[in-house]
């Protein structure tokens, strides 16, 4: 069987999750052959879908935040995926759970830009550049696969499985927002399902950002202005059913919310 191009790959990872299809492995005919590979089959995955599915990247999403994870994933650093304009929810969203193969929420903070990051830069040069913070939601659409046979170049072949994000109102005053002790929580159904701290991000979600910024600018696809950066999750995945209203609340930022028919 001839080996396929990045270009070929890509496109049929679009098709698995384009068409909802259960996928506990990625295939080895679509396996990236090294993490390079896999950002490369991420872009062509970008690509696909600003042309012919989700719209225009709207932002970007961190995965792997956290050193146990990034060890199960045997990698050293985060991973990134794109976020996709279509799929940009505000406030409130109502989502059809069979819209989904197997859908998971995440409990974040994250950034509208204020202008451009060509240069990357320290998280203190940065910090001007986040015109806006808000409580967000991100949906992950990981076709059930199975998380221990699980690594970090499927994910990111996957676009890091980014499946769209729900933010909640943008706060502005850098007074009543402090982002170094913010903590979070996620309620499914009015109970609290887990909690966590902005500190779980790398330390600072900033950090998250600086590191982001870093990486595409050095790939020469910098962050811009107005887009949306996702810094990771401070709350452990859960997978809501048909019928949960899903609420992630972050202190000084408010809230955002998905209802699922």
């Amino acid at each position: 069987m001839a080996k396929l191009d990045v270009q070929e790959k890509a496109g049929r990872i679009v098709q698995l999750f384009r068409s909802r299809r259960r996928t506990e492995m990625l295939p080895m005919d679509l396996y990236p052959a090294n993490l390079d590979e896999a950002y490369a089959i991420r872009r062509a995955f970008q690509e696909i879908e600003e042309t012919t599915g989700r719209g225009a990247v709207a932002g970007y999403k961190i995965g792997l935040t956290t050193p146990v994870m990034q060890r199960l994933c045997g990698i050293e650093e985060p991973c990134y995926g794109a976020i996709f304009a279509r799929e940009v929810h505000h406030g409130r969203a109502a989502l059809a759970a069979d819209s989904y193969c197997r859908l998971g929420v995440e409990t974040e903070i994250a950034f509208r830009l204020n202008r451009d990051l060509p240069q990357g830069g320290d998280p203190a040069d940065i910090a001007a550049a986040g015109a806006s913070s808000m409580a967000a939601i991100e949906l992950i659409e990981d076709l059930g696969y199975d998380y221990k046979r699980l690594d970090a170049s499927a994910m990111v072949a996957g676009n890091v499985w980014n499946a769209g994000v729900v933010l909640g109102t943008p706060v502005t005053d850098r007074q009543s927002r402090d982002l170094a002790r913010a903590t979070a929580r996620l309620m499914i159904n009015g109970g609290e399902i887990g909690s966590g701290s902005s500190a779980d991000v790398m330390g600072h979600p900033l950090n998250a950002l600086a590191w982001l910024a870093h990486k595409l600018a050095t790939a020469g696809t910098p962050l811009r202005d107005g887009m949306i950066v996702m810094t990771g999750s401070m709350v452990p995945i859960h997978y809501p059913a048909a019928g949960d209203r899903v609420v992630v609340e972050v202190s000084g930022l408010g809230s955002a919310e998905i209802v699922l028919r």
